[in-house]
């Protein structure tokens, strides 16, 4: 997979968003571009940020006040800010939607969700209760799981597409899905999974979008040598 072969929103620009001097000895990796970000990323010694939310996330806008601050304090420690959206939400090895597939239990899963001409989310097809797939997914990402439980008792079609997708519950619900785990979701999805007759599980932005950076940092870690940290920082969205 190519990074310049999927395409992304316009302000994702995957890939290295800002190089340092060309060494790195420690990577870091974080789910959002930020000032907290970079200090801990300089307290731990690392110099690669790897995140899942780049620099530009907010779209183009003039380098002064935080924007300023950031940079300065990136150039001053000789940090490199590495970006990848899309691609890490659907990668089949290091992807989120694959690995909050596997953490759940499903070994098995395939590509589902046409997004911007990739296939996004992970569907599985199961029997399990709907409640014991809850407390599977409240200690997968350490926290609680808002439910709409306006479909079956048991999930059988599984689906996942991490972040922000609760918009697309229709689209999803037209896949065939019955059980639709995601980030977040806007107020009107909620009667929509009423009238779908569909299950909604919303797990949390932030935390369904911790796997990919972690293992894209460890795969890298692996392959260079060098040693990689996790910096979590909730957003509580």
């Amino acid at each position: 997979m190519r990074l310049g072969e999927i395409q992304d929103y316009e302000n994702a620009l995957n890939g290295l968003q800002l190089e340092n001097s060309g060494q790195v000895t420690k990577i870091a990796s974080a789910v959002d571009f930020s000032s907290r970000g970079l200090e801990e990323c300089a307290k731990r010694g690392a110099n690669l940020l790897i995140v899942h939310h780049g620099m530009f996330w907010p779209g183009l806008r003039p380098v002064t006040k935080a924007l300023r601050r950031q940079l300065k304090f990136a150039f001053e420690n000789d940090l490199a800010i590495y970006s990848a959206h899309l691609p890490l939400d659907l990668h089949p090895e290091v992807g989120n939607n694959v690995l909050l597939m596997r953490a759940l239990g499903f070994e098995e899963s395939e590509p589902f969700f046409e997004e911007k001409g990739s296939l996004l989310g992970r569907r599985a097809l199961a029997d399990v209760a709907l409640s014991e797939l809850i407390k599977r997914l409240e200690k997968v990402v350490a926290g609680p799981v808002k439910t709409f439980p306006s479909g079956s008792k048991n999930g059988r079609a599984i689906g996942v597409i991490t972040g922000a997708a609760g918009s697309e519950i229709e689209r999803v619900a037209a896949e065939g899905i019955d059980t639709f785990i995601t980030g977040e979701a806007p107020h009107w999805a909620a009667i929509a999974a009423e009238e779908l007759g569909i299950n909604l599980l919303l797990a949390g932005h932030y935390a369904t979008e911790t796997f990919g950076v972690k293992a894209l940092a460890a795969h890298l870690a692996k392959k260079f040598q060098v040693d990689w940290e996790f910096i979590s920082l909730p957003t509580g969205l």
